[in-house]
């Protein structure tokens, strides 16, 4: 679209939600003959009448963007607060090329990309690629909130227009002290959230797990709706990884048009292979499966869902946050921990089971779910870790050292820093805030939807939301153990505490059944030493012990065998 005045020309994915209060504002200045009602001409003439920087600030919404100035023959690209949208950019023959898909740069540079090494070791470490990496050198994710400016024959630069941490600055400036002012204004500003992410032309529905945020964001729907509000939700045969009786419990009190989805093996069989078309690049977060699935099945009913996604990283959700400080405190005081360590890895899963079973009922429960020795398996790498960060960066990782698995290991450079919080939790935030959230739980969802012509919003990560979150002191968010606490008392407004108040189980899925089942085929022939050995860059004899583990049902690696499926899945499809 070009604006009015003929400088400047946009190319826009996304929704500019306050873009009524933006047009009014233009308005008044009387400047503007409309010619349509899209938010983008409003985006549009507002870089029109104050310039990039000032519109960017202004806009609330979730967006991947592309401006020419005509006049200065300067190219802006702009990517969302959080990231709720991707915006790929790189330099090739002397042009800067940009997109919303790698796969569109992958079409203009052919065989002349070659795979970043970074990007493998960030991958296998973690799961995604964050940005600014991706799977090719020389094309680049922009960071969320930031803008990046062009000129032929000039390097790009970049600058944020919105900064996380000048939100926390703020925040910390101005914090509550009372709580029932602060759930009220919680409440005012979540309900503004959500009712300007429920303005559409075409039919609009929410994703509902049956946990805090997707009931609180569905309730404050039902209470701004005349109709019942289309809610799905996605359910598995297996009992410990089935959250849909809770989510129907929720609809039912709420009174929504409730539809769910059982998820069986023959799903998964169909879908695990197209992963890597999905997802564009390597991504191995496994509840990928269910979320396109649930997607694949709201977009039969709704262009539009409305989602929970941002709750655990604005309120302190996660349950590492006062678990990893916990159990770091507890660490640092044990004594021979490397002997420790060695001794957890190495001791048959059928012997701790048996020992640790004696530890109290929980303990029982856990090993009798087979699940109890394949946890300290996993939780054997964290015993050593030398700070309560590294400690946090263990339990974050698939691959604690990508270099035992990567033929031609390269370790990425250290992201720039901010605010130092010592071994306070809110240094654990900001971090999953401004890597784990875009890298993982927005890609997830945004690339699952699209890839079933489904738009997602995001209420809880309205601006306003992160800024009013960052005013809270921690016990506002974590209290007794137990996160999301302002979240939970603006909830319990609306649906019962009994309804929502249980441990949180995440959303996952049942991948040791599916891959030693149905799927074991498909993946035996990613691995398959051969193929490992022509493409070299794994190395295969880790891998096939790996794999034995695997199937012999050490499940303590199944983090690690994904990523290096979901790598393995991505190179077939591109020939590599």
């Amino acid at each position: 679209m070009t604006s009015a005045c003929g400088r400047w020309v946009i190319v826009f994915n996304g929704e500019i939600y306050n873009h009524g209060a933006l047009r009014h504002d233009l308005d008044a200045l009387g400047r503007v003959n409309w010619r349509g009602h899209s938010d983008t001409e409003v985006l549009l003439e507002t870089i029109a009448a104050h310039g990039v920087p000032a519109a960017l600030g202004a806009a609330n919404g979730m967006f991947a963007l592309a401006v020419w100035d005509r006049r200065e023959r300067r190219l802006w690209l702009a990517r969302d607060a959080f990231g709720e949208k991707p915006l790929y950019y790189g330099v090739i023959g002397g042009r800067l090329v940009f997109a919303s898909e790698l796969g569109a740069i992958e079409a203009l540079a052919g065989e002349s990309l070659a795979l970043s090494h970074q990007a493998l070791w960030s991958f296998l470490k973690y799961g995604y690629i964050g940005a600014p990496l991706t799977a090719y050198e020389g094309v680049c994710k922009l960071p969320p909130g930031t803008a990046l400016t062009w000129r032929e024959g000039e390097a790009p630069e970049i600058a944020p227009f919105w900064s996380l941490d000048a939100a926390m600055e703020a925040g910390r400036l101005q914090p509550f002290t009372d709580e029932r002012e602060a759930a009220d204004a919680l409440e005012q500003l979540l309900l503004d959230a959500v009712g300007q992410r429920m303005v559409a032309d075409v039919p609009l529905g929410a994703f509902l797990s049956g946990g805090i945020d997707s009931s609180l964001v569905t309730a404050l729907m039902q209470a701004q709706s005349s109709r019942p509000v289309k809610t799905f939700t996605a359910g598995f045969e297996t009992p410990e990884f089935n959250e849909a009786e809770h989510a129907a419990a929720v609809a039912g009190h709420l009174g929504t048009d409730h539809t769910e989805f059982k998820v069986t093996m023959a799903d998964a069989e169909e879908v695990v292979p197209r992963l890597a078309e999905i997802f564009d690049e390597p991504f191995a977060d496994a509840s990928q499966i269910p979320t396109y699935l649930i997607a694949r099945l709201a977009r039969q009913h709704v262009t539009v869902c409305l989602t929970g996604d941002g709750g655990d990283e604005m309120f302190g959700g996660y349950v590492r946050y006062p678990g990893v400080p916990r159990l770091w405190r507890g660490l640092s005081r044990l004594p021979l921990r490397p002997a420790i360590a060695m001794a957890m890895a190495h001791a048959p899963m059928g012997a701790l089971e048996s020992v640790l079973a004696h530890f109290g009922p929980a303990a029982r429960q856990f090993s009798a779910k087979g699940a109890l020795g394949p946890t300290l398996k996993r939780v054997a790498s964290w015993v050593t870790a030398d700070s309560q960060s590294e400690l946090y960066d263990r339990t974050m990782s698939s691959w604690v050292r990508p270099e035992d698995v990567l033929l031609d290991p390269e370790r990425p450079a250290a992201g720039a820093t901010g605010p130092d919080f010592g071994d306070a939790v809110e240094g654990l935030i900001r971090r999953d805030t401004l890597d784990y959230l875009p890298g993982d739980i927005l890609c997830k969802v945004d690339r699952a939807a699209m890839a079933s012509s489904l738009e997602t919003r995001v209420p809880l990560l309205d601006p306003r939301i992160a800024a009013f979150a960052w005013r809270l002191p921690m016990d506002m968010k974590i209290r007794d153990g137990q996160g999301k606490w302002l979240l939970r008392q603006v909830l319990h407004r609306y649906v019962p505490q009994a309804l929502t108040d249980r441990p949180k189980m995440g959303f996952t899925a049942p991948l040791h059944a599916w891959l030693t089942g149905d799927l074991r085929g498909w993946a035996e022939d990613l691995i398959s030493p051969a193929t490992l050995k022509r493409q070299g860059l794994l190395r295969p004899g880790v891998v096939r012990r790996l794999w034995a583990r695997y199937l012999a049902g050490d499940t303590s690696v199944e983090a690690r065998v994904w990523t290096v499926l979901m790598l393995q899945g991505w190179l077939a499809a591109r020939g590599r």
